[in-house]
This record gives C-alpha cells, structure tokens and sequence, in this order.
C-alpha cells in the first residue's frame, strides 16, 4: 500500500499517456494510419509510459511482484521502440504479442495487489484492483485469440486500431485511477 501511495504520480502520469495513445488511435481508427507523424507521436509516448512503469517497478522492487510492473515496461517500451524506428509494414500479431504481455503482467500485478488489499481490509481498493487485474487478462486473451486467429479481424485497418485504442483507453482508465486514488492519500501520510 505504502508502494502504490509513493509512485501514485508515475501511475497517474502513465495513465495520462495511456490516454492520449488511445485518443491517437481513435481518431485514426476509420482510416489508419498513412503518416509517419501520429505513429511517431505513439512511440514516443509508449516508451515515456514505459519508462515510467518501470521507474514504479523498480521503486518498489524490494516489495515482491514489482517484477511484473517492470516486465509491463519494458513490453510498452519495445512497443514504443517499435513505432519509432520501424519503418517497414509492421504484423499486427506483433503488437498484438506486446499487448498480451503488457496486460498480462498488469494484470496479474493488479490482482496480487488486491489480494493483498483484501488482507489489509482496503475493500473499495481492493475491488478496484481485482476488477483492472480481470479486465486487463480478459485483455490478454483476446489479442492472443488475434495472434492464433481464433477471433478474426476484418481486413483493413479500422478494427485492428480500434482494438488498440480500446486497450489504451482501458488502461488509462485504471493507472489515472489508482493514481488519483493513491495522491489524497499521501497528504493524510505526510502530516
């Protein structure tokens, strides 16, 4: 608890990143992207929210599963990498494998951290954390059902970027919220 009240500023920065990466790839979710700008833009921003979560990560290494918090860095940062420097057509089942493991590794953080809650008797937070942690493996396993093709997107690039908007979007949604959970708390610590 003290971990998450401490890095509440890395998740809330994240989770503003997050947001615009969705925002990004909304608006270019009818028609893709045809221009090497918004995709730069993208990486950039991937690789700050990276850098960011595995600033959070090793902040509270000592404190057990901050190991997957650095392991979600790292997938965001290559992601990021990737949107800057390649410049050749780019698979989708590769920026799907990322997200698999991005929301994975959240995920099973965000549900580690609400067991933990549970013990320490925080039950709005911990069902808060319970709730990100589910949705973000529900995440996970539909990109991987895109990586197998058990699910099948329609040709084109509208679907595929609406996914991913819908992801960031997600993901903003929990990181802005657990850090604007946490930020009150450490004026009350603090005194």
């Amino acid at each position: 608890m003290q971990t998450l009240i401490k890095s509440w500023w890395l998740l809330a920065l994240c989770g503003v990143l997050d947001a615009i990466i969705s925002v990004i790839d909304f608006d270019h979710a009818s028609d893709g992207f045809h221009a090497r700008s918004p995709v730069m833009q993208m990486g950039m921003l991937a690789l700050a929210a990276g850098v960011c979560t595995i600033a959070a990560g090793v902040w509270s290494f000592r404190k057990g599963k901050s190991w997957l918090l650095v392991l979600n860095g790292l997938a965001f940062g290559a992601f990021g990498l990737i949107l800057i420097f390649w410049t050749g057509p780019l698979a989708f089942r590769t920026i799907a494998l990322l997200i698999v493991v991005m929301a994975t590794s959240v995920g099973i953080y965000e549900l580690a951290t609400a067991g933990t809650l549970r013990r320490q008797r925080h039950v709005v937070d911990e069902w808060l954390l319970g709730a990100a942690g589910l949705a973000s493996v529900g995440f996970a396993l539909v990109f991987l059902a895109f990586v197998f093709g058990w699910i099948k997107l329609e040709p084109g690039p509208s679907q595929t970027v609406l996914w991913l908007a819908s992801y960031f979007g997600f993901s903003a949604i929990c990181m802005l919220g657990l850090g604007l959970r946490y930020a009150p708390r450490l004026r009350s610590i603090s005194r």
